[in-house]
């Protein structure tokens, strides 16, 4: 049985990491997860595996008639684009678990006894064409320095 760090188990590591990543391809496997068998997919990256699971085919459900009826137009489709491009990057350190956080000040509320926040009301649906013509402006006008 090798040991993790062993020598002899890095040179094979290595090349399946490296070979992965020169064809762009993705190492497909069967793991073992709370005692229950999955299909996962191994993707190279930064030197190392990635182990991403996957659902089994009997597991997929078929979405009937979920799919929005509205059609979008070749204008949206194309500021959709732009906005896609313009606004890459997504700095991580930024993004906050904010259900967890709720979570967190309800249990505090129910410990100390304390009153309950009432939900937020929902907030009305917005304009999406002006919302997106609105976003492109923005990104367009922070790369260009302001």
């Amino acid at each position: 049985m090798r040991r993790p760090g062993d020598p002899a188990a890095d040179r094979p590591h290595a090349l399946l990491v490296e070979a992965l990543a020169r064809t762009g391809q993705v190492g497909v496997c069967k793991v073992a997860v709370r005692c229950r068998e999955r299909i996962a997919l191994l993707r190279p990256r930064h030197g190392m595996l990635v182990l991403q699971t996957l659902l089994w085919q009997d597991e997929l459900r078929d979405p009937g008639d979920l799919a929005p009826s509205a059609p979008v137009t070749d204008r949206e489709l194309e500021l959709a684009e732009v906005l896609m491009r313009e606004l890459t990057g997504v700095e991580v350190e930024q993004l906050q678990d904010e259900y967890q956080h709720a979570l967190e000040q309800l249990v505090e509320a129910k410990v100390s006894g304390g009153e309950l926040a009432a939900p937020p009301a929902p907030v009305p649906a917005v304009d999406l064409m002006a919302a997106l013509e609105e976003s492109v402006r923005a990104a367009r006008a922070h790369q260009d320095g302001g």
